[in-house]
């Protein structure tokens, strides 16, 4: 009965968030979902406390991105990008489309899917507006592309540190596994979304208006980006844990920006999203409820039976349950249950491949499977732009499962 109790709760408080009835912000509905299970002592306090600590790094990254985000949406840097996109793009959607799709590529290896989501979306959002073209094929890229790059690099998605946690193969082992893997996936990807919104892309955009100069706050928030991108490689080379270098490079950025201008901190403060910090740690308290009513032991359990197939059935039945159960258990904690069994039980070194595959690109078929996809929802709520998440499942349905596929096919050739 607890464990129903438990369901019910974290299911009623996730779809409350998704769906927002009577515009009540995000925040609420999971932080009273995890005030709720705390109050009823469904999960234990100590329990609840040691989850939200545990996100800490989460939290710095988030902080980091989002101060990025903002000083670069005020000095116009996003405005500046937005009309290069749509000058590049030629009034051809389909170019329009590619370049984004290249950028949003490129963003997520180097500086983490969540980076996609907090600061690439807010720059796709001012460059459809002013091509006015449909959203929808170009709000998808960044949530797509988000997962789909996501395990090119190490720090492409913070779900890889997890899997692998001490076990992290060196980069140049690590591009061997999954170089292929990365191209089939977003190739895939690409043609799948590509085809999926060809009728979202049948009328011609606006023609580019000339880029204009890009002032210089804005060329050092733009620096900032861009030197935010080499701390996580640094930070990654040497094993650290990317939310602090993140947030302390984006308050130097932030210092040297206000400092020249000689501006209040406080309009730049004031206008962050704050609200995503407490919302994540609601969600932490409610992954981790869910974890302690059963939900990831189904995947314990199956795992080593599946282990004991043909490798070749044996990768895609991993790759499959782990894509299809991030859905329903979020990937942070799906994977750290995954690369725990892959540590404890003797196994065939595809099957690390294939769970990673699965936890980095399962995501891609709900709102639900990945933080990444949760904070690029917030974003392009935040700009007064609403998508549901049934729209997205009917993309996710047709571009996840095809690109599962070819990218574990991937990894099987990968490893002859």
């Amino acid at each position: 009965m607890t464990h129903i109790l438990i369901w019910s709760i974290s299911a009623v408080s996730i779809a409350l968030m998704l769906f927002r009835p009577f515009g009540v912000p995000e925040v609420v509905w999971t932080a009273a979902g995890a005030l709720l299970l705390c109050l009823l002592r469904l999960i234990p306090l100590r329990l609840a406390g040691h989850a939200v600590a545990e996100g800490l790094d989460v939290y710095l990254f988030l902080s980091g991105m989002m101060l990025l985000s903002e000083l670069a949406k005020i000095n116009g840097v996003f405005d500046w990008l937005a009309a290069i996109a749509v000058k590049q793009g030629d009034r051809s959607p389909a170019r329009l489309f590619t370049l984004i799709y290249a950028v949003g590529t490129i963003v997520t290896v180097f500086m983490s899917n969540d980076a996609t989501a907090v600061v690439l979306t807010p720059a796709v959002l001012t460059a459809v507006k002013r091509a006015q073209v449909k959203p929808l094929p170009y709000l998808l890229i960044c949530a797509l592309i988000a997962n789909a790059a996501s395990f090119v690099l190490p720090i492409s998605n913070p779900a890889n540190l997890v899997v692998f946690h001490s076990a992290m193969p060196p980069l140049f082992r690590w591009l061997k596994m999954f170089a292929l893997p990365s191209i089939a996936s977003i190739g895939v990807t690409y043609l799948l979304l590509r085809w999926y919104c060809r009728n979202q892309m049948a009328t011609p955009s606006e023609e580019g208006e000339a880029v204009p100069q890009l002032s210089a706050p804005g060329k050092i928030s733009l620096f900032g980006i861009l030197s935010v991108a080499v701390v996580l490689l640094v930070a990654s080379a040497l094993k650290m844990d990317l939310g602090l270098p993140t947030c302390l490079a984006s308050l130097v950025i932030a210092a040297i920006v206000l400092i020249r201008e000689r501006s209040n901190p406080m309009h730049i403060v004031r206008d962050v999203s704050w609200s995503v910090l407490p919302l994540v740690a609601a969600l932490f308290v409610i992954v981790e409820a869910v974890k302690t009513a059963g939900a990831l032991q189904i995947l314990h359990g199956a795992l080593p039976h599946a282990m004991q197939w043909p490798v070749a059935l044996s990768a895609l039945a991993v790759g499959g349950i782990v894509g299809f159960g991030t859905n329903l258990a979020n990937n942070l904690p799906l994977g750290l249950i995954a690369g725990a069994t892959l540590q404890t039980a003797p196994f065939h070194p595809i099957l690390a491949k294939a769970v990673l595959i699965g936890v980095d690109l399962g995501p891609n078929l709900s709102i639900t499977g990945s933080l990444a996809t949760i904070l690029w929802l917030i974003a392009i709520r935040r700009e007064g732009m609403h998508l549901s998440g049934w729209q997205f499942l009917k993309a996710g349905m047709i571009v996840m499962p095809i690109s599962l596929l070819f990218a574990l096919g991937a990894a099987l050739v990968g490893a002859h």
